[in-house]
């Protein structure tokens, strides 16, 4: 009997993209083997080898694109300003390649990825895992159903308190190396918008540095006007003391408001992978409500879809294995960065005729 092959990855990268965002999935999938972890931290060498045994640690990107070739797949949860460089040396080398968001600093690089990504045949995926989040798999099917009639506006919020800035590649990067909240929560908040509203252009675009000694933004807001008539207005921070609404869809029969951020990236954090008991579920408590205001029968709690994560990896290994679709569109990453960019552009522009 022909058994399936194993998709052979490597993981450049293990701070809290490598080890909490790809490798669970990688090692709780059984299409997958983890053969490769490139680190230059000797913790957090000493951690991947804890939380993986099998697979082999090195000291540098470098190292693990010298031996792209032996490998099926690269992942790079590096910083945004080297996925450039270290994604074209993985395609030229033959393995597939996904990057984690943000993809690259502007569509100039990442119509370079794809294009060398068509040309060599592999497949190209950008982590746009909160596709997979529960709320926006929710919000998705309830506007699908017409539970929202006609919706006319949404609004998207990822704030955090981040606290004051660290010596870390997002607070000692500028916005033109990839850095910054816009291009980090920004590229979440931007994929879904486009992915549930069709192609938009960016009407405003509010970005500043709250934070002592920051170098790039860390509190944005951004007003998206889609081709489709909804109007998306997208909040993000590192600089928030508390949050709004993590997701509110207003629309002709009813909105759609939830609180709190999805369930997975804590789970994740606290080691408890795909596979663990209760991993995706949203407590009934934090379920988001349905309805209108004063109006019978009010505003009523929807059960929160399942939250799957583990479906980008399913879907890299369907396109690696049997030719499926990338489960992110290449063309799709293309398009939040020109989005990325135009906001940064606009916001520019507004401060420079202020000053």
């Amino acid at each position: 009997m022909p058994t399936t092959p194993t998709i052979r990855a490597g993981i450049i990268g293990f701070g809290l993209s490598g080890r909490v965002f790809h490798a669970p999935f990688l090692a709780t999938n059984p299409a997958f083997s983890l053969e490769v972890i490139s680190t230059s931290s000797p913790e957090r060498a000493a951690d991947a080898k804890a939380q993986h045994p099998g697979a082999e640690i090195v000291a540098s990107p470098e190292v693990l694109l010298a031996r792209a070739g032996d490998l099926d797949l690269v992942v790079l949860a590096s910083p945004a300003h080297t996925h450039l460089e270290q994604g074209l040396a993985a395609l030229e080398a033959g393995a597939h390649l996904v990057i984690d968001k943000p993809f690259v600093p502007t569509v100039v690089d990442a119509k370079k990825l794809s294009a060398k990504a068509e040309e060599v045949g592999k497949t190209l995926a950008v982590f746009q895992n909160r596709r997979w989040d529960g709320d926006f798999l929710t919000l998705k099917r309830l506007i699908a159903e017409g539970a929202l009639g006609s919706v006319h506006r949404f609004e998207s919020t990822f704030e955090r308190w981040g606290g004051p800035t660290r010596d870390r590649w997002q607070d000692t990067t500028t916005a033109d190396q990839g850095a910054g909240i816009t291009y980090d929560l920004g590229s979440h908040l931007v994929d879904q918008a486009l992915h549930l509203f069709g192609p938009a252009t960016v009407e405003q675009a509010e970005l500043q540095v709250v934070r002592p000694g920051g170098v790039s933004d860390d509190d944005a807001f951004i007003s998206l006007l889609h081709a489709s008539g909804v109007r998306s207005h997208l909040t993000m921070s590192r600089a928030a003391a508390q949050s709004g609404p993590r997701l509110r869809a207003l629309g002709s029969r009813a909105a759609y408001t939830v609180y709190g951020l999805d369930g997975q990236e804590p789970a994740l954090k606290q080691r408890r992978w795909p596979g663990s008991d209760g991993y995706g579920v949203t407590p009934e408590s934090e379920w988001g409500l349905l309805g209108i205001d004063g109006v019978e029968p009010g505003l009523v709690p929807v059960p929160t879809e399942i939250g799957n994560y583990p479906a980008f990896y399913a879907g890299v290994a369907a396109s690696i294995l049997d030719g499926a679709p990338s489960p992110v569109d290449p063309r799709e990453a293309i398009e939040v960065v020109r989005i990325l960019e135009r906001a940064h552009a606009l916001s520019a522009a507004a401060q420079s005729s202020a000053a």
